[in-house]
């Protein structure tokens, strides 16, 4: 797919625009304005996905509101670091992979596989990088030791006094535990989104987080959480390893703490993920780190739930929908628009209305450019498009998207210039003014591009050269048999019938021609 719209010189200039960029912190339920670390440079860490099972819709509009969040600090002039993880080892990994026949490292990489595959087809960017979780054990090793030098986690011992592989976190120990989701005191009220949000209940991913309560043995307290989990009698050799707090394997949270370190440092800019992650994968992350010394993320961004006809949508409630299911049925445009055209913070109604929404707005968009396109003899280059600022953008446009990524104004202001530049055109179709058209022309899918959306982008021309192939593919073959009916009918002498099968194509659109070599046939002109 096309990356050119990240800016990959350091030096790379910070637009006017950003000054005014505010945003949302989970931590303090406040819309704040942003200001980065480092100036010029934003610093990203996202929960990306614990691969036992296939993609659904829930997963993936979390990775598509972070790739639009991404596009935006891209397009105000910052370098991005975007680093999202891969959960590869778990408890629900290697209990489907021992029920399937399968070894647990060779389930991860297949549905690993499946994600890119899905990301990919969705257009999003892809991150700076990637982490697996086993692939970052020794950092795992030393953050324990720094835990437990500090004093807030304790090793427990088996029964011959030796370290027995359970670390757990010790949470009485740290006074600002609760710090993120104020769960302890109760003291921080949530907005009315989150709190509505909350009252959904558990995660869509609740089947795939790694359930640190089935199995603890030698906790001090039932809030403490594991570090490193002792491995159980059915875990295989290749799925344990040898520290010095005894053979296991991580527990869940501390792979992010980990891994968000070893890219992004100590202190980073913005922590994302799924809303249901708050509580308490984030809790226990942030906790854990300030607790080994760390700093931490300086700003917590939350997508929330997809539902679909009022409820959460859920493997559990059995409306968990497929990747390949839905791109089966619709253009992946269609399905990236549908996800990406409501603001991350608020729940997403999964509906056929919206994707019918989605299918307008595309005829609507490609109408527009194709209209403009034709009168100004050229479309703006894909370079000109990516390399347009957020300072040479509308105004309402850049207003909206500063404002906590409202993508809603957002693509308000897109359609209110599409309006105007339709009506220049209806009035003066042969000579409007052009330099004019063209700036517009030229803003319209550079905001397109913000959303990841440009028609015009190679990877979604490319896809649509594919559905064009397939389509085609597939009239030939309907037409192919018409045309032997048609044949066959000839040589029955069954002349009415061989007339009709003509008159039924024609009326189709498919002209036919006989040759001597045989019928062949094209689309009437």
């Amino acid at each position: 797919m096309d990356t050119s719209s990240q800016p990959h010189d350091s030096k790379a200039s910070v637009s006017l625009a950003a000054a005014g960029l505010r945003l949302y912190d989970t931590a303090n339920h406040q819309v704040t304005p942003f200001s980065p670390i480092e100036p010029g440079k934003v610093g990203i860490y996202v929960c990306g996905a614990t691969v036992q099972s296939s993609p659904h819709i829930g997963h993936i509009r979390t990775t598509l509101a972070f790739d639009v969040i991404r596009r935006w600090l891209l397009r105000l002039g910052y370098q991005v670091t975007l680093i999202r993880n891969v959960t590869d080892i778990d408890d629900k990994i290697l209990t489907k992979a021992a029920a399937n026949g399968q070894r647990w490292w060779e389930r991860a990489y297949i549905y690993e596989r499946e994600f890119t595959h899905a990301y990919e087809t969705m257009g999003v960017l892809p991150p700076t990088y990637e982490p697996r979780a086993t692939g970052h054990i020794p950092e795992m090793i030393d953050l324990i030791q720094r835990i437990i030098d500090h004093g807030h986690a304790y090793v427990v011992p088996d029964e011959q006094g030796r370290p027995s592989g359970n670390v757990y976190f010790d949470v009485a120990s740290w006074p600002e535990y609760g710090a993120l989701t104020h769960q302890q005191t109760g003291t921080q009220p949530a907005d009315e989104q989150a709190a509505a949000n909350d009252r959904l209940g558990p995660s869509i991913d609740t089947d795939s987080q790694n359930n640190d309560a089935e199995e603890e043995p030698g906790k001090r307290d039932p809030r403490d959480f594991a570090l490193w989990k002792a491995p159980k009698p059915t875990d295989p050799p290749t799925a344990r390893w040898q520290t010095p707090f005894g053979t296991g394997r991580p527990g869940w949270h501390l792979e992010c703490s980990a891994m968000s370190h070893r890219y992004l440092g100590a202190d980073f800019d913005i922590h994302g993920g799924g809303l249901d992650l708050r509580f308490p994968h984030h809790e226990n992350e942030m906790a854990q780190s300030h607790a080994a010394g760390w700093g931490f993320a300086h700003r917590w961004m939350h997508t929330a739930w997809v539902t679909q006809k009022g409820e959460k949508m859920s493997k559990s409630l059995g409306n968990g929908l497929s990747v390949d299911q839905v791109l089966s049925q619709h253009p992946a445009w269609v399905v990236r628009y549908a996800l990406v055209s409501v603001q991350y913070r608020s729940m997403l109604e999964w509906s056929d209305q919206s994707l019918q929404e989605a299918e307008g707005a595309y005829e609507r968009i490609s109408n527009f450019m194709d209209r403009a396109g034709r009168i100004l003899g050229a479309q703006p280059e894909r370079a000109r498009v990516t390399g347009l600022g957020a300072d040479d953008l509308p105004k309402d446009f850049v207003q909206a998207m500063n404002d906590d990524i409202n993508v809603s104004g957002g693509l308000a202001a897109l359609y209110a210039l599409i309006r105007q530049a339709n009506a220049a055109m209806d009035a003066d179709s042969e000579t409007p003014d052009r330099k004019w058209l063209a700036n517009a022309l030229l803003q319209v899918r550079a905001m397109l591009d913000v959303f990841g959306l440009d028609p015009l982008d190679p990877h979604w021309a490319g896809a649509a050269d594919n559905h064009d192939d397939r389509a085609m593919n597939t009239l030939d073959a309907l037409v192919g048999q018409q045309l032997q009916e048609r044949d066959q009918a000839r040589k029955d002498h069954d002349f009415a019938r061989a007339d009709a099968i003509r008159d039924q194509l024609t009326a189709a659109g498919v002209a036919v021609a006989d040759t001597p070599a045989g019928s062949t046939w094209d689309l009437s002109r």
